[in-house]
């Protein structure tokens, strides 16, 4: 299902772009969809290219591809309520940098209400994302991560990642034998390279909550 606004941009980048064969530029974007910034504009590019209905082309400026156009039954989300047996209080661990690297992450002081389909087996916490790195995986900043305790993953996944045992970041990893690159998901930030001693994966990204607040 999409939301209203990603179902709005999609069919708004289609018609733009069959009507004048460029794509509307974010100003365009913001002003049709009503948003005050154009982070909300790049938040629902995010979304809309992790599901696969876009496709962004980042070596040319104002360039994107409609994959697809949403079917009936993805056309509008409807949400349903969540019983209360739906829902786990799961520590809230402070914020976590997508973008440069913060202190690490502080003891829990505080928890936040999870409905339970986010998570799987084994251990859970949440993250308050500050920084926008993450930004084209539709990762933005003050969203809050759902984070499953383990230190072994498949490479490429988004991970918090403890750094020389003090820096902590939300970044997609990649091991290369005695080396790992913690990779951003937005250009205006560079990979970042070090040996596996200095690394200590703490968990991987399994959910996200966002509020329009």
């Amino acid at each position: 299902m999409l939301t209203q606004k990603q179902h709005d941009l999609l069919i708004f980048l289609d018609t733009t772009f069959k009507e004048t064969g460029v794509c509307p530029s974010f100003d365009e974007m913001k002003d049709h969809l009503g948003l005050k910034s154009k982070s909300g504009v790049h938040r629902l590019l995010g979304e809309l290219e992790n599901r696969r209905f876009i496709k962004r082309l980042h070596n040319k400026a104002r360039a994107l591809e409609v994959l697809t156009l949403p079917t009936k039954k993805e056309r509008v989300n409807t949400l349903k309520p969540i019983a209360n047996d739906d829902i786990m209080p799961i520590p809230l661990c402070g914020r976590i940098a997508a973008g440069l690297p913060i202190e690490a992450i502080r003891y829990p002081s505080e928890t936040v209400s999870v409905p339970s389909h986010m998570m799987g087996l084994g251990d859970h916490y949440a993250l308050t994302v500050d920084g926008d790195s993450m930004r084209d995986a539709g990762i933005m900043d003050g969203d809050t991560v759902i984070i499953r305790k383990t230190d072994r993953v498949p490479n490429g996944t988004i991970v918090v990642a403890l750094i020389d045992g003090y820096e902590v970041t939300l970044k997609r990893i990649r091991a290369n034998g005695s080396s790992v690159a913690l990779e951003p998901a937005n250009p205006n930030y560079e990979t970042r390279i070090f040996s596996a001693d200095r690394v200590e994966i703490q968990g991987e990204l399994v959910g996200l909550m966002r509020s329009y607040r």
